[in-house]
């Protein structure tokens, strides 16, 4: 049984990589409407597609009760609204980059996203570092600066991409809901602001009165709910499953597709200063990566060891 459920986390979390790597194709099918028009869609369609969720799978009423919970203590509420607000600015973000003919920034800030992660549990959780996990926040930080020098321009897409999906991480981990519920109130907080948007809008494409001129936007638009949600469900459900070494490795699966795209697909200009900077950044997580799964691995044989000493 044990096995079986690994392979299903396994396979869970890498169909959610996956299509979080092929993401861009999507954005860049409603790419004549504006990033804001998109996020709010988004926004909208998510929160619907969630309601439908929770009230088909029966769970209405536990998230009720867990929204009675969250606003009983002060703490987890903030928690929620910050992780609401922060996600839908990753979300942005990623939705300009992508229309902007920014895949490979896009792809660089996932990249370098769970080192970012590393330095926010240094910082904020007071976490400790291995010696080889400093030397791979270093090495990922020289082909940052080594990218910028080169073209004189802040890399700042991938940086907020890689901060703020870290922030959300962060906010997330403090905050410790069910992801079901925890999307369904972060689409809800953000909803009112997400509607005056769209009716503040000017007849174009991207209005609620006037996405309905084309059925093929309004299809796009309408689905971009279950687009958001399934992928994070799923992700949700195979990180249950799995160790957090194997999720560690199957992350890198979401930029290299977008890497991919960016060049291959989308012609974007991947310069011997990108190969320099993503060298780094590539052998930084594989040090990081490996040296995860080495501590992990130790602190079994400890534990087994301390266990049978206790029989003994």
């Amino acid at each position: 049984m044990k096995q079986k459920e690994i392979k299903m986390g396994i396979f869970s979390a890498t169909t959610a990589y996956i299509l979080w790597g092929f993401l861009p194709i999507y954005w860049k099918m409603v790419g004549d409407i504006s990033a804001g028009a998109v996020l709010a869609h988004r926004v909208v369609w998510s929160f619907i597609f969630m309601i439908i969720l929770l009230i088909f799978t029966r769970k209405w009423q536990p998230f009720i009760c867990e929204c009675k919970q969250i606003l009983r203590d002060k703490k987890k509420f903030i928690g929620v609204v910050l992780a609401s607000f922060v996600i839908s600015g990753n979300w942005l973000i990623f939705i300009w980059a992508v229309n902007s003919d920014h895949v490979i920034q896009a792809s660089l800030g996932y990249y370098i996203n769970p080192l970012i992660s590393i330095l926010l549990g240094v910082v904020i959780l007071k976490e400790t570092l291995h010696k080889w996990e400093v030397f791979s926040v270093l090495l990922a930080s020289v082909g940052v600066v080594y990218l910028t020098l080169y073209y004189g321009v802040f890399p700042w897409v991938s940086l907020l991409l890689a901060f703020s999906f870290a922030a959300y991480g962060l906010l997330k981990k403090t905050v410790n809901i069910p992801s079901l519920y925890g999307l369904t109130l972060e689409t809800f907080i953000v909803l009112p602001l997400a509607l005056l948007y769209l009716l503040m809008q000017p007849t174009n494409t991207g209005s609620l009165t006037t996405m309905w001129e084309s059925s093929s936007t309004a299809l796009l638009l309408m689905a971009s709910g279950a687009v958001t949600a399934i992928p994070l469900l799923l992700f949700a459900s195979g990180a249950k499953r799995i160790p957090l070494s194997m999720v560690g490795f199957l992350q890198y699966i979401a930029p290299t597709l977008m890497l991919i795209l960016g060049v291959f697909l989308y012609q974007e200009v991947f310069t011997f200063a990108h190969l320099i900077a993503f060298m780094c950044i590539w052998t930084a997580l594989a040090i990081y990566t490996i040296s995860r799964v080495l501590s992990m691995r130790h602190l079994r044989r400890q534990r087994k060891f301390e266990q049978t000493e206790q029989t003994i």
